[in-house]
């Protein structure tokens, strides 16, 4: 904390001035503390546009986070798509029959790459000293105290002149597009990182993002979706979440220990993961519609899903070339997507 020198008063009042003259939406008052932020370091600004008697005080607020979005960040991972791990995925998926029967047949070598399923590949190794406490790895993670993660969307593009297949090597660029704060104003601070991810194979490629937030809850509500034409029920299980972790190699505590997200994080259960949910949304528009060609999918997390709660993915064809898919439990919708395919 500084106390700046009755001479810097003038100096800090016009610069408020320019600041809110070209309208910076990362600026707020704080009328009731008499605080003005800008960005993220408070000055008690009614001292110097009010009381000319007063020093004003800086205080400047998560310096860490601010050098941490400053520095560069990416991620290369190589992985081969072996059928043997998709055949654990397969066991996993509801949609495949896994959970409901007979096993899978396992995928062929050679046979395109199954929508998505890029998603239990190219994990960090993380020795587990260097995992965070909740379990999860830090990369990509801000720094403390923006430790708790959750999922908060994605698109994914794939590339229609070459499919990735099984069997073959890849690799995985990781790099994180853009950094946003939100919150803070209001003292409910949250940081959104939206990871910017390329697999490629010779000339072949599928793009994918990812977008998380690190802080409290995030929760919406999800209004204007249209009628179902294809429902997929299901009830994702601990052993369901036990599974899909360990085929991402995921420690995150939340979908594994019932205490930890109960004392902890203050859920009734543990959490389904977002990408198996985003997963089970494709694979649930592929069930119904298995020639579909996917061109893009977007989608975006509401509320979480809780584990061993029935859940419902719903479909609809909204459009000769769209599809919207939703999924909800007791009435709340988990999460939402638009998937464009070709006609």
């Amino acid at each position: 904390m500084t106390v700046l020198p009755p001479d810097d008063k003038a100096k800090v009042a016009e610069d408020i001035k320019v600041i809110l003259q070209r309208g910076d939406g990362r600026i707020w008052i704080n009328k009731e503390e008499g605080t003005y932020q800008y960005p993220y370091k408070t000055y008690l600004v009614s001292n110097v546009l009010v009381d000319p008697s007063c020093s004003p005080v800086l205080l400047n607020l998560f310096p860490a986070l601010d050098a941490w979005i400053a520095s560069p960040k990416s991620l290369v991972l190589t992985d081969t798509f072996h059928s043997t791990h998709l055949s654990d995925l397969y066991v996993t998926l509801p949609t495949r029959g896994g959970t409901r029967g007979r096993p899978p047949s396992p995928p062929v070598e050679g046979t395109p790459l199954g929508y998505g399923h890029h998603l239990v590949f190219f994990h960090p190794r993380n020795p587990e000293a260097l995992l965070r406490t909740d379990g999860t790895g830090a990369d990509f993670c801000p720094p403390e105290p923006f430790a708790r993660r959750m999922w908060a969307g994605g698109t994914m593009t794939w590339n229609r002149d070459g499919e990735l297949k099984v069997g073959e090597k890849a690799t995985a660029v990781s790099t994180v597009a853009k950094v946003e704060k939100k919150g803070f104003e209001v003292g409910k601070p949250m940081v959104f990182v939206n990871q910017r991810i390329q697999v490629t194979l010779e000339g072949r490629n599928e793009h994918a993002s990812a977008k998380h937030f690190y802080g409290g809850r995030c929760c919406g509500l999800c209004v204007n979706v249209p009628k179902s034409e294809f429902p997929f029920s299901y009830t994702p299980t601990s052993t369901t979440l036990f599974r899909f972790s360990a085929l991402r190699f995921n420690g995150h505590h939340i979908h594994l220990d019932k205490d930890y997200a109960q004392k902890i994080e203050g859920y009734p259960e543990r959490l389904v993961h977002g990408p198996l949910t985003a997963l089970m949304l494709l694979e649930t528009l592929i069930h119904h519609r298995p020639r579909t060609q996917l061109r893009t999918f977007t989608y975006r997390a509401h509320n979480p899903m809780i584990a061993s709660c029935a859940a419902t993915i719903h479909g609809a064809i909204v459009s000769k070339d769209k599809a919207e898919l939703w999924c909800e439990s007791n009435g709340v919708v988990g999460m939402t997507d638009i998937v464009q395919f070709d006609e």
